[in-house]
């Protein structure tokens, strides 16, 4: 797992504070050179993501739509999101006017990255991602259910220029970053949360005694939500090829300290 791999780069003390949640994110809460930080695996989709950031940065695997070898990262400019169309008449498509899948308009179109100079790997900048509501359907891949998804990802790639990623979550960080206005919220809330039910989550060793009020965090002023993906391409989808364990190890660690959130 990706966040146990990127832990073991925290201080050895103190002991890191390890949290598995009943929705099935893991916390990892420690200190590297000694400045506080926790890593987060929060699962796949936008379902997860919409929980966890209501993050700010995500690393995730992705399929690539264009010409790149397994273990290229991509950062994209921007995203578009794939819905399936519940409306559409899946069972019977010939007599249905409607298009099976929705595709939004570009989000968020404004991101920075840089290579490191000792850097191996590819990094590919400034291209379009689609965030998928489905592991399936909505990326085309073909199933024994009527998907009527069998031209669907050469679809995306005339009617998306610069297309280039296929994944399930960067979109809607992008979506929840550009609607996040930084005002403050009234204290107490008009309408009760919709889950009540207590939650009992499995923490690796003793909780904080305390811990802090909501509210501080919800009337935060002037604050922003600085949204970013980078994708490492474990799949090609042209070439049918598939990244290695080998190649994994290699590029999670592309980035060396220097210029990097790892040099404090």
């Amino acid at each position: 797992m990706a966040a146990k791999a990127i832990a073991k780069h925290l201080d050895a003390k103190p002991e890191p504070f390890i949290l598995s949640s009943e929705r099935g994110f893991l916390t990892i809460t420690g200190r590297y050179k000694e400045t506080p930080i926790s890593i987060i695996s929060i699962g796949m989709g936008s379902p997860n993501m919409d929980f966890f950031v209501r993050e700010v940065r995500e690393l995730g695997s992705c399929g690539g739509l264009v010409d790149v070898p397994p273990g290229t990262v991509v950062v994209p400019g921007a995203s578009v999101q794939i819905s399936r169309n519940v409306d559409f008449d899946f069972v019977n498509p010939e007599g249905c006017n409607e298009e099976p899948y929705h595709i939004s308009k570009l989000l968020f179109e404004s991101l920075e990255e840089a290579k490191p100079s000792t850097s191996t790997s590819t990094i590919v900048k400034g291209t379009v991602n689609a965030s998928a509501d489905s592991f399936y359907s909505s990326q085309g891949r073909q199933t024994s259910f009527p998907d009527s998804n069998a031209d669907l990802i050469n679809h995306l790639e005339e009617k998306i220029p610069n297309l280039a990623t296929l994944e399930m979550e960067t979109f809607h960080l992008f979506h929840l970053a550009a609607c996040w206005t930084g005002r403050s919220h009234a204290r107490g809330m008009a309408n009760p949360p919709l889950a009540t039910n207590p939650v009992s989550p499995s923490v690796a060793r003793a909780k904080p005694a305390a811990m802090p009020q909501q509210d501080a965090v919800l009337e935060l002023k002037g604050t922003t939500i600085r949204a970013a993906g980078a994708h490492m391409v474990f799949a090609s989808r042209k070439s049918r090829d598939f990244i290695t364990p080998e190649q994994v190890n290699e590029v999670e660690r592309v980035h060396a300290d220097h210029g990097s959130v790892w040099e404090l």
